[in-house]
């Protein structure tokens, strides 16, 4: 492994290592997952309103099929562009420590969703057992958003807390 992608070769505070830190801060896929993270609650949330509709009366399949198709297609965005940013960051494409749980929550996540897709496009599935399963994928989702959002709180925290001039570190 590159030396400057160690996480022993400068002091840890909470989840990133100081080096970590600046690569983070200085990556613009940073910024690309804090744009899509929001746009990604906001098409699920949609989504979920929709899928409860239609299995509550049994009208706008359609809408409710289309929006799980965005609300999915946001999730594979998301997950290569998160991936290549915690290669970026921790030199790893996924399951690096500091996000272990977290990907690998994903790869349930991603799994129901992908499932979904296949019982819409095939078939396979009827209608209503689509939509239970996009309502079973959502909730994973949450879990799994609610993960990241715990994870991310802990790190400003530490960051704040932190005695150390991390700046001068680096």
């Amino acid at each position: 492994m590159d030396a400057t992608l160690n996480s022993q070769t400068s002091p840890t505070v909470g989840l990133y290592t100081a080096e970590e830190r600046r690569r983070r801060d200085a990556t613009r896929w940073t910024l690309v997952q804090g744009v899509l993270a929001p746009l990604q609650f906001v098409a699920c949330a949609v989504s979920f309103f929709l899928v409860l509709k239609y299995l509550a009366t049994g009208e706008g399949l359609m809408a409710a099929s289309i929006s799980f198709v965005v609300k999915t297609v946001l999730l594979y965005l998301i997950m290569v562009t998160g991936s290549i940013w915690e290669k970026v960051v921790f030199g790893r494409w996924l399951f690096a420590p500091a996000f272990f749980w977290e990907d690998l929550v994903s790869m349930l996540v991603l799994a129901l969703h992908t499932a979904c897709l296949v019982g819409m496009a095939t078939g396979w599935l009827s209608p209503r057992t689509q939509m239970l399963l996009a309502l079973a994928a959502y909730v994973s989702y949450i879990i799994n958003a609610t993960q990241f959002v715990l994870k991310l709180r802990a790190a400003r925290r530490d960051e704040a807390r932190a005695p150390v001039n991390m700046g001068a570190l680096a």
